[in-house]
């Protein structure tokens, strides 16, 4: 086969290499892709707290979206903080506007996603504040600076005792709602 009739070759007979140029701006797409934990983005108000993890966004379409806090699990409604975990995730959210980054939704439907609050990521805020659980079964779906912000902010929450952890022994929402379905 003659140089000129080889793809890889230029009209000289000499061979093409790729671009290191070229070659950086892949890898780094690649990498900048493998790395983003999130897709879409949604704004709007939030006009409902449902509980400690889930909230609703009413877009500027006048479309609501039930949001599931990415990387937390808040107790259930009628578990121990249940209600606090509610009050304090209405007194961060409702009524003001929010911006969440998602890239899935989960078995309900719901978004699941990080949500942002006057530049606030409230997910973090519940954790801090003892009234939710970082949610270890998920965190892979977190940016690995979100995943170790969260497990710091819970290990400080426990260590101050504040909120959930001023229990002696708290039940993570994940155990509980196993003990409700066996009953």
């Amino acid at each position: 086969m003659s140089h000129l009739n080889h793809p890889a070759t230029t009209h000289k007979g000499q061979r093409l290499r790729p671009s290191h140029g070229l070659t950086w701006v892949l890898v780094a797409s690649l990498a900048l892709w493998a790395t983003s934990a999130y897709c879409d983005t949604l704004a709007g108000k939030v006009v409902a707290v449902a509980d400690g993890d889930t909230l609703t966004v009413l877009d500027g379409d006048k479309h609501q979206h039930h949001v599931r806090l990415s990387g937390i699990d808040a107790p259930e409604k009628h578990q121990a903080f249940g209600s606090k975990a509610r009050e304090h995730l209405a007194a961060l959210t409702f009524q003001r506007d929010a911006v969440v980054e998602y890239r899935k939704r989960d078995r309900y439907g719901r978004i699941v996603g990080k949500v942002e609050v006057e530049g606030r990521d409230v997910g973090l805020a519940q954790v801090e504040a003892g009234m939710a659980w970082h949610y270890k079964q998920f965190s892979r779906e977190q940016l690995r600076a979100d995943r170790l912000t969260y497990a710091a902010a819970e290990n400080s929450a426990r260590a101050a005792r504040r909120g959930l952890w001023a229990d002696e022994d708290p039940t993570p929402p994940w155990e509980f709602r196993g003990q409700s379905k066996a009953r």
